[in-house]
């Protein structure tokens, strides 16, 4: 079985800054893609970050320029530095991992528990 646990949110003032980390544990061949998505109350889940296993990254537009995904490969980890928080960052994020548990096995995503990150005006 795989498991991701996220940690690193909280609550912080607009323009603060807040590191999120996802570690996957378990056994399984390889890890693809990691990303971050998030979801505000009353609004759909969006991809915010996307890293391939390769280290190419993907950002929503609305956090271009303010976060940073990046892995561990060696830790199985995936990180987000969020910086210059807005009060429209506020949501549950959640951490997906794309993981291959054979070495014949298609991908298969799964996700974290969520962690709130909550940005105060």
């Amino acid at each position: 079985q795989v498991q991701l646990v996220e940690s690193g949110g909280g609550l912080v003032q607009a323009g603060g800054s807040l590191r999120l980390s996802c570690a996957a544990s378990g056994r399984f061949f390889s890890i693809n893609s990691m990303a971050w998505f998030r979801q505000a109350p009353g609004k759909q889940r969006e991809l915010v970050a996307e890293i391939t296993s390769g280290s190419t990254t993907n950002y929503a537009d609305s956090v271009k320029g303010r976060f940073t995904i990046t892995r561990d490969n060696a830790k199985n980890t995936v990180y987000l530095q969020m910086n210059s928080l807005k009060p429209e960052d506020t949501g549950v994020y959640y951490c997906c991992a794309q993981v291959r548990i054979g070495v014949v096995d298609f991908p298969y995503d799964y996700w974290g528990q969520g962690t709130q990150v909550t940005v105060s005006s």
